[in-house]
């Protein structure tokens, strides 16, 4: 197998999809068959928004401009999305979510996450407030978390995937992508969003104390896949390259 060394962690990994860091997960989280995936109650909703619009957007946009120098590019091609979504965005930044969702604006994002989130104390239940939805380990569950994400996208919302899976910190190339977020794209029949976080180098006042580079994000044009005669499997794997090629080539090298 392959190897990759990555040189912001001085770490050796086997594999794209393993991750970098690891963060501690002292609590148990537990889903079982009547786990709800996607809040949408009166009161959760109301909560939910309080603290997405009220508290977490401001601070955000702050912090990132001052910590990452945020630049967003694109939201032009997201302003006439009338229907359900499927975005998705390499995985470069513990805080990459938020810049997604900033660069979504008003329009309500929701995101898959690793289960093992749920388990870090306090953050478990700041992130269902912001619309983060677990991804099942266990096969059993998954039944049900795919309805509710097909029911979700077919009602107008969008859910974000990182088809990388795995964090790698400024990791400067696209990676394997994984199927799940091509497969809800293709099977509720919705565009593809690709969002493309890239680096560059500081500049004016910013480059004498920063020594990690700042960051744009860039949406790209929706990708409406125009079903075929083939198999769902290979309308899956033909999408995912076609977002993965245009990807890579909005990457600055």
């Amino acid at each position: 197998m392959e190897k990759y060394f990555i040189e912001e962690n001085t770490e050796l990994v086997q594999d794209e999809n393993e991750d970098i860091i690891h963060m501690n997960e002292p609590l148990t989280f537990n889903i079982d068959e009547n786990y709800q995936y996607i809040k949408d109650g009166k009161i959760f909703s109301f909560f939910s928004n309080l603290l997405y619009y009220g508290v977490a957007f401001p601070v955000l946009t702050i912090l990132n401009k001052i910590v990452y120098g945020l630049k967003i590019e694109g939201k032009e091609n997201i302003k006439n999305l009338k229907t359900g979504a499927v975005s998705v965005s390499n995985h470069v930044l513990v805080l990459d979510c938020t810049m997604v969702g900033l660069s979504f604006g008003l329009h309500k994002v929701y995101f898959t996450t690793r289960e093992g989130s749920f388990k870090i104390p306090f953050v478990r239940k700041l992130i269902k407030l912001l619309r983060a939805i677990p991804i099942p380990t266990r096969i059993n569950n998954k039944e049900r978390f795919i309805k509710e994400l097909d029911k979700a996208i077919q009602n107008g919302k969008t859910i974000h995937f990182y088809p990388e899976k795995a964090l790698w910190p400024y990791c400067e190339k696209i990676r394997k992508f994984k199927d799940g977020a091509f497969n809800f794209a293709i099977r509720n029949n919705v565009p593809v969003i690709p969002i493309v976080i890239t680096f560059r180098n500081p500049k004016g006042i910013r480059k004498l104390f920063k020594k990690k580079k700042d960051v744009t994000v860039k949406i790209l044009e929706p990708i409406k896949y125009m079903n075929s005669n083939n198999s769902l499997k290979d309308n899956v794997e033909e999408l995912k390259e076609q977002v993965h090629k245009i990807m890579e080539k909005n990457i600055i090298k």
